[in-house]
């Protein structure tokens, strides 16, 4: 494989008159400033996260635990709201591990103590929540320092690399994630890591490059293997991309000598066929009717099952067309990579027989149908049965709505990345009129992609959860509309907002996390669903099912 192709450009000529506005910011270096935020995410994770009361967070701690005690008692999974597979699975690993260390002895269903003993059962539940915690604060810490790198190779400078990683680190989505065993960051982040990968990629061509195509359709199918929302990210990926090419994007010559070429899109061809053969399974397994009446899910287009994956294929197909058309790409590469999608997707679905279970194969291959089951009454209703008219008008309102939270006056929310989108706006308009069109384009559709993604959320409320799947887009599209247009970081002004962002950013970004530290409400709530989610791990403060 060829070394990951770098996105230089010709340098930007340096200014010794005028003062960066981003080197106070970043006067520590690359890898001083990388360790300063590994440290300040380990410093609010262990002050604000680690020591809460076990109970404090249990939607979804104590969901993700109580499967991941009941895989290791060799028993089934239970969650299939999200699906929580990979965050499950990967919790039981953990679990086992540090059981297999001496250094927690609750990690299975048969190894805690009976709620009659609320004092065992508080000591043991608290080692494995905390076990928990440590682990998606290392998940989160691990997704910075990908997100760093990938960011590092887009934008041509490191200072604002470094304060693109630091945005995102101290985003509201990372705020959350990095102290609960949600299911949202394992599955945002390797679709946002694969766009980045597409990014880089498609900018500069290299023999590889079905290669890292395949690795990006791996890392969308893994994302939505965890939760279904995954999906509206998967399917702006294709319009996403578009406006991400160059002069360096045209194939290689590699690609461009017919019999070479031609041979290695065969033989990729055919590597995909075979992996798809061995995924087929779990493709009639989730298209399967039979299943997907008791999981009670009901077709979302024609009364049939696999309408819309089908046009999101072909949607896929036309766009990797287009993008081919636009940027010179040659038949051969383009087959290639389309083989290479198939392959890596089929690959990642393979992940499923870890722990095979067919609630999550249906849930991963019909997304929207399992999404609609928790969405509120009148957006279920408009989807299943109202107008064209009733669900564009659920829509504007998602979008008002949306509006009104970006502007923070109207609605305000422990985000600061809606502070970005003040800024985003106001640069595209002006890249724009400099005749910077691309990347004005680039920035529209990542900020366009980010609202439409939570306009859809608002009908569930939008939560802090959510955060995690577009503030990366946003954070994207400002780091390239500043890389663009690098002389805005000389303007006199540029400090002090850079200054008043930096702020807002660190301190917005920890207000979800200091109020449940501080939050005195009691442990009643979760008898509302113990019942159905612990069916076998009877809660202390709850009293026993009457059925």
């Amino acid at each position: 494989m060829d070394q990951f192709p770098t996105l230089s450009s010709t340098p930007r000529p340096q200014s010794h008159a005028r003062f960066d506005a981003l080197a106070p910011l970043t006067f520590l270096g690359w890898r001083l400033g990388l360790a300063a935020i590994v440290a300040g995410l380990a410093a609010s994770f262990f002050l604000f996260g680690y020591a809460l009361v076990y109970w404090r967070n249990a939607d979804m701690d104590l969901m993700v635990i109580y499967n991941a005690f009941a895989l290791n008692d060799g028993k089934p999974q239970q969650f299939f709201d999200h699906t929580g597979y990979l965050t499950i699975v990967s919790l039981k690993v953990w679990l086992e591990m540090l059981h297999a260390l001496g250094l927690l002895n609750a990690y299975s269903l048969s190894s805690m103590p009976p709620a009659s003993d609320p004092q065992a059962f508080d000591a043991a539940m608290t080692s494995a929540v905390r076990a928990g915690r440590v682990l998606a604060w290392l998940i989160a810490t691990a997704s910075v320092l990908v997100f760093a790198r990938l960011i590092r190779v887009i934008v041509r400078d490191w200072r604002l690399a470094l304060i693109a990683t630091f945005a995102f680190a101290f985003s509201g989505g990372i705020a959350v994630h990095e102290r609960v065993l949600r299911t949202e960051l394992v599955a945002a982040c390797p679709v946002i890591f694969a766009l980045m990968i597409l990014i880089v990629i498609g900018r500069r061509a290299s023999i590889a490059r079905p290669i890292w195509i395949a690795l990006a359709a791996a890392l969308c199918v893994l994302g939505l293997e965890n939760k279904v929302q995954a999906i509206l990210l998967i399917a702006a990926l294709p319009v996403l991309i578009l406006p991400f090419g160059g002069a360096q994007s045209a194939s290689v010559a590699f690609w461009r000598n017919s019999r070479s070429a031609l041979a290695l899109a065969v033989v990729t061809v055919i590597a995909a066929a075979v992996a798809g053969w061995t995924a087929w399974p779990l493709v009639a397994t989730g298209f399967d009717r039979t299943p997907l009446d008791a999981a009670g899910l009901h077709p979302l287009l024609l009364d049939r099952f696999g309408v819309y994956q089908v046009a999101l294929l072909f949607f896929t197909g036309g766009s990797m067309l287009a993008y081919a058309a636009i940027w010179r790409i040659s038949a051969a590469e383009t087959l290639a990579a389309m083989a290479a999608i198939a392959g890596g997707a089929s690959v990642a679905l393979l992940a499923l027989n870890l722990d095979y279970n067919s609630g999550n194969v249906i849930a991963v291959f019909n997304p929207l149908e399992k999404m609609l089951k928790f969405v509120d009454a009148g957006t279920a209703a408009a989807a299943n049965h109202s107008s064209l008219a009733d669900i564009f008008r659920l829509l504007l309102g998602g979008i008002a709505s949306v509006a009104a939270r970006y502007s923070f006056v109207l609605h305000t929310s422990p985000r600061p990345t809606v502070f970005l989108t003040w800024l985003i706006v106001p640069g595209i308009i002006y890249a724009r009129m400099r005749g910077e069109r691309q990347v004005a384009i680039q920035a529209l559709l990542l900020l366009a992609a980010a609202a439409g993604i939570d306009a859809l959320g608002v009908r569930r409320g939008l939560k802090s959860e959510y955060f995690i799947l577009t503030d990366p887009l946003i954070v994207l599209a400002g780091a390239l509309l500043l890389d663009r247009l690098g002389d805005l970081r000389f303007h006199k002004w540029a400090y002090p907002i850079a200054l008043v962002l930096f702020t807002l950013q660190f301190v917005i970004s920890q207000a979800e996390p200091i109020k449940y530290a501080f939050m005195r409400r009691g442990p009643e709530s979760i008898c509302e669903w113990n019942q159905h989610y612990l069916p076998l791990m009877p809660l202390p403060w709850c009293p026993l099912s009457r059925s």
